[in-house]
Order: structure tokens, then sequence, then C-alpha cells
């Protein structure tokens, strides 16, 4: 069962529960923090799942809020201790978007706007190899394996027979373009997006150079829903260095607005496929050239 256990989400959905058990009991954060004497961001990190918490937390913070129900602090005390665990993706060393991939791990749907890359999940083999030794300067062989197997294994969610994730991608032309690692390389790429597009739990839509302006010109962002809460989502936003992850309804609203306003831009599902086929031809082409 351990292995099963996704760490990530677990701190989140326990950190959730202790934020409501705090508003019901009617106590600020910076009074509970007095009561135990330890300081308020810690608090605010512990209800955003931004760090690891003990059962014996759990257990003080269920006695400030007079949380009597011996059988829920012992729940959340089991869960405290199972998200101390580490998820599959340590096993590979320090890999980055570790947050994302416990997220998306636990997913019921993602849906995704890329203006520059073939999404992680939809990548064959050859072209994430490409993209990340081509992107990531400085980066050791090792590394880049390290990163390869953790995408493709990723990518089980998308065949999951126990609730196959549901994805759903929106991509710019300049997508379908850009040739990365090779022409050869890019016709397999698209070849297999169009056989992942007619996929039931898959919908690819491709917004083209036509569409003008759009709000996508901001950049990539994901936003991330889990069955246990569907009204709740997460917004995914991957930089360079590092990733911001936005919760609260007020920033989720936007993005989601923004998303639906380019799946209404984009070409829709039938379209975009034969769209691709034409960006196939394309490639088959520059092969030729001297």
């Amino acid at each position: 069962m351990a292995a099963n256990i996704n760490p990530t989400v677990r701190r989140r959905r326990l950190g959730a529960e202790l934020r409501r058990l705090r508003q019901a009991s009617g106590l600020k954060s910076t009074e509970v923090a007095e009561r135990l004497m330890i300081s308020q961001p810690k608090i605010s990190h512990l209800e955003n799942g931004r760090r690891a918490i003990s059962p014996r937390d759990v257990r003080d913070l269920c006695s400030v809020y007079g949380v009597s129900d011996q059988k829920a602090v012992d729940a959340l005390m089991a869960m405290a201790r199972e998200s101390g665990t580490r998820g599959w993706w340590h096993t590979y060393g320090d890999i980055p978007q570790s947050v994302y991939i416990g997220l998306e791990t636990d997913a019921a749907s993602v849906h995704a706007y890329e203006p520059l890359v073939i999404p992680d999940l939809l990548q064959t083999p050859a072209y994430a190899h490409a993209v990340i030794e081509e992107s990531i300067p400085r980066l050791t062989a090792r590394q880049a394996a390290a990163r390869l197997k953790v995408r493709l294994r990723r990518q089980h969610r998308i065949y999951d027979p126990a609730g196959p994730l549901r994805f759903r991608a929106v991509l710019d032309e300049s997508v379908l373009r850009r040739v990365v690692g090779s022409p050869d390389i890019m016709r397999e790429q698209l070849e297999h997006l169009n056989a992942l597009g007619a996929e039931p739990n898959v919908t690819v839509q491709v917004l083209p150079f036509t569409g003008g302006a759009h709000p996508g010109l901001s950049g990539r962002f994901s936003l991330v829903r889990f069955a246990d809460s569907p009204e709740a989502a997460v917004v995914y936003l991957e930089r360079f260095t590092s990733d911001l992850y936005l919760e609260k309804p007020s920033d989720v609203r936007p993005y989601s607005v923004m998303y639906a306003h380019l799946q209404a831009r984009a070409l829709d599902p039938v379209s975009s496929r034969r769209f691709i086929t034409d960006a196939i031809t394309s490639h088959k082409g520059a092969q030729h050239r001297p």
C-alpha cells in the first residue's frame, strides 16, 4: 500500500482539513500559533501542505480546535504519518516538478495550455529526450536519463485502467512547427499526438497562428482538478528555476476563464487532427531540404 500513497496530496488534504477545523473553531492562525508557542508562518505552511506535519502536531492542533471525536483525530494522525512517506519519483533523485508530479498522480483531470512544446504526458520518448537535453544547460547524462524515466512513468496516468487521467490540451501552432530533435522525431511525435487525441480521455485542440492575439500569450499553465473536490483546482505555472502553485479561488477563477476562451478560439478536436496531419506532411518535406 505504501507505494500507492501520494504524500504531496495527503499533505494538501490534511492541511485543508486542519484549516477547516481552525475556521470552525473561530480561531485565527495567529491565535493558534500563540497558544502552541509556534510561529504563525508554520500554521500557514501546514494548512497549505507546503511542509510535512507530524502526528503530534495534528494531535495538538485538534486539541486547540476542540475536536472531541477520537476516531477523527486518529484518522488525521494516520494521514500525517502517511504524508511523511516519499513518492515513487523520489527514487530518481532530485527531480524538478516533484510537487506537481504529486498533484498529477492523484488528479482526476488536467487542462493544459502549451505555447512551446508538446505537453509532457503526450511526448514520445525520442521527443522527450530531445526536449530535456536541448532545453536545460549543463545537464549531465545521468540527470537527463533520470528525468526521462520520470517523465515516461508519469505518462502511465493516461492509460491507468483503474482511472485514466482526463487530459485536455490546447496547443499553439508553434508547438507543431518547432523542430525538436529532427524532422523524423517531429513526424513520429505528431503521429503519436493524433493517436492519443483519438483516445476517449484525451482531447487535443490546436490554436492556429491565424487566431491572432489571445489570452494564452502570457505563457503556459495547467489546471489540475481532483475527484474528491471537483470544485477546487490548482493552477500550475512552470518556471525554469522555480514553480508557482495557485489555489485560492480568486486566483484559479481567472485561469479557468482564460482556458475557456482558449478552447473557444482553438480548432475543434476533429479539425485539430487534420491540422496536425498537415503539419506532419510539412516535416516530411523538411527532411529533404539541403
